[in-house]
């Protein structure tokens, strides 16, 4: 394992060496499924994988020789924005991903193929950025895992997920933007900021000059936020995650409200790219 101090010492030793992509950036907040996050990640075939974690996180010894670890408060105010646009601006023109712990990415054929190849598709398609919809996991019984995390027993909302129109800031339409719901977000959200209700997020993209990533998981450059190319639909992915679900049971104002995150519509998760291709929370757009 090649470990960095803190950011700069990674930015100024590490970073720069990253002359192939795709390069995994791996936020963890705690360590709740941090190696299986890892893990996972792993096998889908990303160049280096980059975890930025508290010095005191443990990382288990099988994947230890296998990722770049960054010493890193992801407490900090603004930390995820700080810590991607510094990346950005010490590489090239590389492919990124980003994502938190106890969070998997699945894109359509994942299992049998591998990120590369996704990201090569993507670009014949001249597209610089791959779409996915962040489908909320949650154990099926929190008198158990009280933590509301198992990956044994984690479950999603088969329906439920809508879009509306994003606006600009005279109330306009943008082209081919959609602000997108659904998941624990939508059916708790009296207890979720506004801000952070939205479920889309641009989780891989090509990085360039001048590219800058906004803390609404939005980029400088419209063509960025944009849901497909003008002529037809693209390839979209979903990172499946327990943040929100361990979020709520964490927080004081929402852990008393729910005693259980399962309903008619809660089905349980199989772990595989076709259920979500099946319920149409991803898409594989021209790529068979």
């Amino acid at each position: 394992m090649i470990h960095h101090t803190d950011l700069h010492a990674f930015l100024k030793d590490g970073a720069p060496a990253f002359k192939k992509g795709p390069v995994a950036l791996i936020f963890a907040e705690d360590e709740v499924e941090l190696d299986a996050t890892l893990r996972h990640h792993l096998a889908l075939g990303f160049k280096h994988t980059v975890v930025f974690a508290m010095p005191e996180f443990t990382i288990a010894e099988d994947v230890q020789d296998q990722i770049i670890r960054v010493s890193y408060n992801m407490l900090a105010e603004g930390a995820l924005e700080t810590a991607v646009n510094a990346v950005m601006k010490a590489t090239g023109d590389i492919w990124i991903y980003y994502c938190f712990n106890s969070e998997f990415l699945f894109y359509p054929f994942c299992e049998h193929r591998t990120v590369g190849e996704m990201i090569a598709f993507n670009v014949e398609e001249r597209r610089d950025t791959i779409l996915s919809y962040v489908i909320d996991l949650y154990t099926g019984d929190l008198w158990v895992n009280t933590n509301a995390v198992c990956i044994e027993d984690a479950h999603l909302d088969k329906t439920g997920y809508y879009a509306l129109a994003r606006k600009d800031r005279w109330n306009n339409d943008l082209d081919r933007q959609l602000d997108f719901f659904g998941g624990l977000r939508w059916r708790f959200e009296e207890h979720i900021p506004v801000p952070r209700r939205r479920i889309d997020r641009v989780s891989l993209f090509r990085n360039k000059p001048g590219l800058v990533f906004n803390s609404d998981h939005t980029f400088n450059d419209a063509e960025y936020n944009t849901y497909a190319c003008p002529w037809h639909h693209n390839l979209t992915a979903a990172v499946c995650s327990f943040r929100t679900a361990k979020a709520l049971k964490r927080n004081p104002g929402s852990t008393f409200e729910i005693d259980t995150f399962k309903w008619h519509n809660s089905i349980p998760f199989e772990w595989h790219s076709q259920q979500l291709l099946d319920l149409g929370l991803m898409e594989p757009g021209q790529w068979f």
